[in-house]
């Protein structure tokens, strides 16, 4: 089934936030504009923390830390409280002892864990995104997963569910004794039923990104290449879940040699093409970064489609990064939605802006 969907989304934004005792800063509040908010300070000023700190608030976790880390040093609790366009008030609370803990406040009500429903939808760009092509693929299955928990009501417990079956069965292979296949079966089996969900998840995902990739890339870069994403299963996805128990059962001996399991979502990848040559073998640098690009907006409208509501944008230092013609194909692409740019030069970022922009100056003498 498409993520895409045809009704209006609603449009909701941040319009203040406060930070207490959250990664540098101590106790600081901030207002937003609706539209382009663009951060600019020194290095170590604290502009990434800022960012971190939206996506927290919108979506409930970091994507570089462990909760407990984002807790200022030797302070025994961190909150965040937003202000949202549409009334709502959200906090969230990390504490350090007795036992690390978080726990969210939503218009008054407490939870322990944030469902989708009650998610801002946010599309981060950031510096190690331009490597997501050419780096290892376990960034790309990251990618992948991470977009669905945004878009897939579930998803999130399956992924949570597989990592900890994944995790029973490799502690088998390392020590257990006597007769492990016996002792493999309910692992592989149950290892087996969510891979398939995973798996199935992934394909239709990819499968949505390559109907809009191709015509955002050439858009980006007007050219006649023909760029392509696909998932590469190791088994096929009608019949994923039987012949990965079957690979499981076979491959016991050679696992318990290697201390992990060899077979499953877990180790397999997408790939992006070129004309239908690999993107890594015969792209250019800048080609890459173009595709990454057409991939960060096409995030953007699947996560729009699916979630009926306008996402975030938060760009953590990324206008360095890029050239001035793909400094202009992002932000013809960020009209509509309420963008966060962090950077260490502002005039580098508002020439590229048509209508006005907020600046959020950090001092580093002032967390």
């Amino acid at each position: 089934m498409s993520l895409m969907k045809s009704p209006k989304p609603a449009r909701s934004s941040v319009t203040s936030l406060r930070l207490q005792n959250f990664r540098s800063y101590i106790d600081a509040s901030f207002e937003f504009d609706g539209r382009v908010n663009i951060i600019v300070g020194p290095n170590a000023s604290g502009k990434t923390n800022l960012l971190e700190a939206i996506l927290v608030a919108a979506r409930g976790g970091s994507y570089r830390a462990r909760d407990v880390e984002l807790i200022r040093f030797e302070a025994p609790w961190a909150r965040l409280d937003t202000n949202i366009s549409s009334g709502n008030v959200r906090s969230v609370k990390l504490t350090r002892e007795p036992v690390p803990s978080k726990s969210y406040e939503l218009d008054g009500k407490t939870y322990q864990r944030l469902s989708v429903n009650n998610t801002l939808p946010v599309v981060l760009f950031e510096p190690n995104h331009l490597l997501l092509l050419a780096g290892g693929p376990e960034q790309r299955r990251g990618y992948l997963d991470d977009l669905l928990e945004q878009t897939r009501p579930g998803y999130g417990s399956v992924r949570r569910q597989y990592r900890r079956t994944l995790a029973q069965r490799n502690a088998l292979l390392k020590h257990a004794s006597g007769e492990l296949t016996t002792q493999l079966f309910p692992w592989n089996v149950r290892l087996s039923e969510l891979a398939g969900q995973v798996v199935r998840a992934r394909t239709e995902l990819v499968a949505d990104i390559q109907a809009v990739l191709p015509g955002l890339y050439r858009d980006l870069s007007h050219a006649g290449t023909t760029v392509g994403i696909a998932y590469k299963a190791q088994s096929p996805v009608d019949s994923y879940e039987s012949v990965l128990v079957k690979k499981l059962e076979e491959s016991v001996d050679l696992d318990r040699l290697r201390g992990f399991t060899a077979y499953g979502p877990h180790r397999e990848d997408m790939a992006v093409s070129f004309d239908g040559h690999p993107a890594p073998e015969t792209a250019s640098r800048g080609e890459i970064r173009t595709a990454i690009l057409a991939l960060k907006i096409a995030e953007l409208q699947l996560l729009e489609g699916a979630r009926e509501s306008t996402p975030l944008l938060l760009l953590d230092d990324v206008f360095s990064e890029l050239d001035g013609k793909r400094r202009h194909a992002l932000t013809d692409h960020l009209s509509k939605y309420q963008t966060f740019i962090t950077t260490t030069d502002a005039d580098l970022v508002l020439q590229h802006f048509t209508t006005a922009a907020s600046i959020t100056p950090l001092d580093l003498d002032k967390p």
